[in-house]
């Protein structure tokens, strides 16, 4: 008996992009010890690639240049699982059928790199999944199940350009354009909570009032204010972080800094041949480090379910 009921389609892929935070200020500490935040986020065109294929028994296969890295995730810990058991029982407790699913993630993302990989995962599961399964969940109960899968995968599930506060929960779009982008990773291990035990202040300024227009010379003026407060910290414990950063700014990045807590750092370019060379040089100067030349999406073009 075929498991392509009407309801289902036989196969659906999805792109995890990569999450770039703009900015992101620390400004405060709730009791339970969770951070908040504020932060100007952005996405890749690129990312990681899921395939979802209607099959007789669920299972995952792991693929990609950092596939190995997920390889000792015990299946408990890896979000791509985890979302899609609590998405099949959300829709199953409405009553709607789902079918056994294959999943293959081609990793293309580096792992705990401060760009939202297992959380883009787990954002882009769940919008592939919907869409295998035809199924219909209200969108307060897709946002609620994705904040318990974790903070970044909210903002993930919409892929598009926000501001984000709280510990991620309350996002707003942002008319952010599209710009030319090189994302640099010099492939170090950054501890997270080590970073933000270092933090010297928790209670930091907010961001201030963004361009209300996708103009782009409005942005890059406001970009003069935005800060990453968890990037000294991070460049104390990896200092090539700093170095990366250093190298963004001489290849004439408009903007440039280390997305969440590294130690991915993104550099803006004015051009997509300004883009094209600073990519470039980064990969022959530094070989063995993680290049990746894309673009940022514009307002109005990410994923949303």
């Amino acid at each position: 008996m075929s498991l392509n009921g009407p309801d289902t389609m036989a196969r659906v892929e999805e792109i995890a992009r990569a999450k770039i935070n703009l900015a992101l200020h620390v400004t405060g500490r709730r009791a339970d010890g969770y951070h908040l935040l504020d932060s100007l986020v952005t996405f890749a065109e690129d990312g990681d690639e899921l395939r979802f294929e209607v099959a007789e028994t669920d299972s995952l296969t792991l693929g990609g240049a950092f596939a190995q890295s997920l390889g000792t995730v015990p299946p408990d810990d890896n979000l791509v699982i985890k979302a899609r058991d609590r998405l099949r029982a959300l829709v199953g407790a409405s009553g709607q059928k789902t079918t056994p699913v294959a999943i293959r993630l081609e990793k293309t993302l580096p792992v705990a790199a401060g760009i939202g990989g297992g959380s883009a995962d787990a954002a882009a599961t769940l919008r592939g999944l919907l869409r295998l399964w035809q199924c219909d969940v209200p969108p307060a109960s897709l946002q609620t199940l994705a904040l318990a899968l974790g903070a970044d995968v909210p903002m993930c599930l919409m892929s598009k350009p926000l501001r984000a506060e709280g510990i991620g929960e309350t996002l707003a779009p942002v008319a952010l354009p599209s710009y030319p982008m090189v994302l640099v990773n010099p492939l170090q291990p950054v501890s997270t909570p080590e970073i933000f035990q270092n933090l010297e202040r928790r209670d930091n300024p907010p961001i201030g009032p963004l361009p209300e227009s996708p103009d782009a010379n409005a942005w890059l003026q406001s970009f003069a204010g935005l800060r990453n407060d968890l990037q000294p910290p991070a460049e104390a414990l990896v200092p090539e972080i700093a170095e990366t950063c250093g190298l963004l700014r001489e290849s004439l990045a408009l903007f440039s800094g280390m997305s969440g807590s590294g130690a991915t750092c993104f550099g803006l370019y004015e051009s997509e041949r300004a883009a094209m060379r600073a990519a470039l040089a980064l990969s022959a100067y530094r070989p063995q480090w993680y290049v990746l030349l894309t673009h940022t999406v514009a307002a109005g073009d990410g994923d949303v379910p």
